[in-house]
């Protein structure tokens, strides 16, 4: 928003506070992609049966963090600058997008093992668009840039910058076609049966606008009219999305419908039957009581 906006109306200042922005960014989204991780494998685990697409919000991070570079990058009017927030932005894409494509086989191991997830978190379905949404409009935003960048600084030979680019688009092509399937298995799970609004449901913006991004990045680098034709169905069932979810959640949030967790209700029926299983295990070790 600050590349955006703030950019063409304030100049060089905003340029700065747009990059020193971005790489509080990638610090922090490393950390989560690294720490994240690690803590679910040392502390957590769990069987692979309550796994959900939700695992890969951390992963995501980097993904988004190097989106986010190349669009900073194109603004930088310090070739250096501009070149090394490449470089970097295609490293963590590669942090991240590659431990995202790892996840989502163990995802669809799980979900072909033991079934789609339960009405309470089916909107996690939709997840695994987050990652290859975002990885396909960064390969085409980081090549439009090495395309700029590369050929300025004299880096590798001359040609690396139409080949950088041409590269990140054939790959970011093959990967919007990739969500596509992913689209399809999403509609299919949610069209399985009735699930109740929560604030999952919000995990349906972030996933189909990434996506939504990239489709319309391919229409204008293609140029191709199918392209824009479903980028345009793409927004507007977005927006019209964004507009039930925010709805929904002030609705919610005034009758208190919502301050409870999707699995809350299961949670707690479980929670309940445990105390008492515990309970009638402690009276029955416990010694009867001597007559007088």
């Amino acid at each position: 928003m600050i590349v955006f906006v703030c950019v063409p109306l304030w100049g060089h200042w905003a340029i700065m506070l747009a990059w020193s922005l971005w790489w509080f960014d990638a610090v922090l989204s490393i950390a989560v992609c690294m720490g994240l991780p690690f803590l679910i494998m040392y502390e957590h685990g769990g069987e692979l049966k309550t796994m959900t697409a939700a695992r890969l919000l951390p992963v995501v991070s980097p993904i988004v963090a190097a989106a986010t570079g190349g669009i900073v990058a194109e603004v930088l009017t310090n070739i250096q600058y501009a070149l090394w927030t490449m470089v970097i932005s295609y490293i963590i894409w590669g942090m991240g997008f590659l431990l995202a494509m790892m996840v989502l086989v163990i995802y669809l191991h799980r979900l072909t093992v033991h079934n789609i997830p339960p009405r309470e978190v089916i909107v996690s379905v939709f997840l695994p668009l987050g990652p290859i949404g975002q990885g396909s409009f960064a390969l085409m935003q980081l090549g439009k840039v090495a395309a700029r960048v590369l050929p300025k600084t004299g880096t590798l030979i001359p040609e690396s910058g139409p080949i950088f680019y041409t590269l990140g688009f054939a790959i970011a092509l093959v990967l919007w076609g990739f969500g596509l399937l992913w689209l399809f298995f999403a509609l299919a799970s949610i069209s399985r049966s009735r699930f109740p609004f929560n604030m999952g449901w919000w995990g349906f913006t972030f996933p189909l606008g990434v996506y939504t991004v990239a489709t319309a990045t391919l229409a204008k680098e293609l140029p191709s009219l199918a392209f824009r034709v479903l980028a345009t169905i793409f927004s507007i069932c977005v927006t019209l999305l964004w507009i039930v979810v925010s709805v929904n959640t002030i609705r919610g949030a005034f009758t208190g419908k919502l301050l409870f967790a999707p699995c809350a209700a299961k949670f707690e029926v479980e929670y309940t039957q445990r105390r008492i299983e515990r309970a009638q295990k402690s009276l029955e070790m416990e010694p009867p009581e001597e007559e007088a």
